[in-house]
């Protein structure tokens, strides 16, 4: 006999809910990276050479490539910040739109983040084997295959696929 106080729809798995998780924080932190872009955008170059130094004084070259590649890309940004605005923004509400949706258990969040994180391996892949090797690149691919597997699992558990 079903219990009239059990809850009558399904709810998101443990682990669907941690995805949910890493989707908002991502959508916080481009809102942050947001903030900061319009906070200093008319004086760009100089946080972003006190912010460089600050880290290898800190960290030494931990990263380095990375960091690199957030300075050129914020570089571009400042010299279209309101365009960048609008794209970081648009980026977030995506990722809290999927973070929404996973974290209800939506049928439509999980077709959203499988193929949207499945999309991204073979590329990932591609620049893991063309480029030096890369612990961070390793590691961002390593959790983007675990989030695949996971949401597919739960997919096939739903009756989804």
């Amino acid at each position: 006999m079903i219990d009239p106080l059990e809850k009558t729809h399904s709810t998101a798995s443990e682990s669907i809910k941690a995805v949910a998780i890493y989707e908002a924080i991502k959508g916080i932190g481009a809102l942050l990276g947001a903030v900061a872009l319009w906070w200093w955008h008319t004086n760009l170059e100089h946080w972003l050479t006190t912010a460089t130094k600050s880290w290898q004084h800190t960290f030494g070259q931990l990263l380095a490539p990375q960091i690199d590649s957030a300075v050129l890309i914020a570089q571009q940004a400042s010299k279209n910040w309101s365009v960048f605005l609008l794209l970081i923004f648009a980026y977030a509400s995506l990722r809290f739109l999927e973070a929404y949706g996973l974290w209800r258990d939506k049928t439509w969040a999980y077709w959203f983040g499988v193929l949207g994180y499945g999309v991204f391996i073979p590329i990932e892949v591609y620049y893991l084997v063309i480029s030096p090797f890369d612990w961070f690149k390793l590691g961002i691919l390593i959790l983007n295959i675990l989030i695949v597997v996971v949401v597919y699992r739960n997919m096939k558990r739903k009756g989804l696929i």
